[in-house]
């Protein structure tokens, strides 16, 4: 089996959020205190199994080599610097004369945060007829949409889900990627409209999950609101909704084919309610499978685990104790 090597582009200029860019990279912006763009994503690479990761740098390039060294939380970190900005594909370019014959690899723009699960698009890649395949998602509109209907406007729509798909910015090849004649420039508006008119561009698909290209000021206030709260697991994240000192709730995220460590509270008393998704909840000695719009009660001193068989989102209301989790088992390195 190939082994699968992750590359992320960490060598851009990040103009539209000058000043903040001008002394540190665009994939060091903290989301939250002491947690970067770029943490998440090799954070996610190694809860997908991926242990070897190459950053494509180049501006500030030392700024990141010396946050993250030659090892980063169990992951080996490499780097691949270009002398002079000629594009991603070029990096891209540098980066692939680093993976070896028998090795596969994950590209990853530096400044897109998404949840979606890497594992799965390594699976699937590995199984596609294509050569290439590219994670895209559903387009959330940057704007409020009206609805008319003859000469009369009839509804608004705040920043609705639109019926588009783009390019999510992550990328999984099963090897040497094929760059043509092409040298430099963008690898989106070059190579990849080749492979798509020779059919070798196949897709990864998830819809439903959070996705941010940080961009600009807005869109980093909006990645700070999102993670004012939220702390990112292994298996997804959580989020505290409320925490009053009458109950506790919090939003769960479970990527499909992951669980949460099997463990019991001394005092929460807490009730799932599934959003959406499907799964069970694995107890000492039983299984309780839910789906969309189930409840689910755990008692206090009752060992369980959370096993999402797809993406699986569930408010958790319960008994304000935050801090109160006795691990038993772990399946994730931490």
């Amino acid at each position: 089996m190939s082994r699968t090597v992750g590359m992320i582009l960490c060598g851009g200029f990040g103009k539209r959020l000058r000043p903040l860019t001008e002394r540190v990279p665009k994939p060091l912006i903290e989301m939250k205190d002491g947690y970067t763009i770029l943490d998440k994503q090799l954070f996610d690479f190694k809860n997908a199994g991926v242990d070897r990761v190459l950053l494509l740098t180049g501006f500030l390039s030392d700024k990141i080599q010396k946050r993250y060294g030659d090892n980063y939380k169990g992951v080996d970190v490499e780097y691949v610097e270009e002398d002079e900005p000629l594009g991603t594909l070029n990096a891209i370019k540098l980066g692939m004369n680093d993976i070896g014959d028998h090795e596969q690899c994950v590209i990853r723009n530096g400044d897109v945060v998404a949840d979606l699960n890497l594992k799965k698009m390594v699976h699937l890649g590995e199984r596609s007829d294509y050569p290439l395949s590219i994670f895209i998602t559903k387009m959330l509109s940057p704007y409020g949409i009206v609805e008319i209907s003859g000469d009369r406007l009839v509804s608004f729509k705040e920043k609705p889900i639109l019926d588009y798909y783009i390019n999510g910015g992550v990328y999984f090849s099963k090897g040497e990627i094929d760059f043509g004649d092409f040298d430099v420039g963008d690898i989106e508006k070059t190579v990849f409209p080749m492979l798509a008119k020779e059919n070798k561009l196949g897709y990864y698909k998830e819809d439903g999950l959070f996705w941010m290209a940080i961009d600009t000021s807005k869109e980093l206030e909006e990645i700070r609101k999102e993670y004012k709260n939220r702390e990112d697991k292994p298996w997804g994240y959580e989020k505290v909704l409320i925490n009053t000192d009458k109950y506790l709730t919090k939003e769960l995220f479970i990527r499909e084919g992951y669980q949460t460590s099997f463990h019991y509270h001394e005092k929460k008393d807490e009730t799932m309610y599934i959003v959406k998704g499907a799964g069970y909840i694995e107890f000492e000695d039983k299984k309780e499978y839910f789906g969309i719009n189930d409840t689910i009660r755990i008692e206090p001193n009752e060992p369980h685990s959370i096993v999402a068989m797809e993406n699986t989102l569930l408010h958790e209301v319960s008994t304000p104790h935050l801090e109160d989790t006795v691990r038993i088992e772990d399946f994730y390195t931490r």
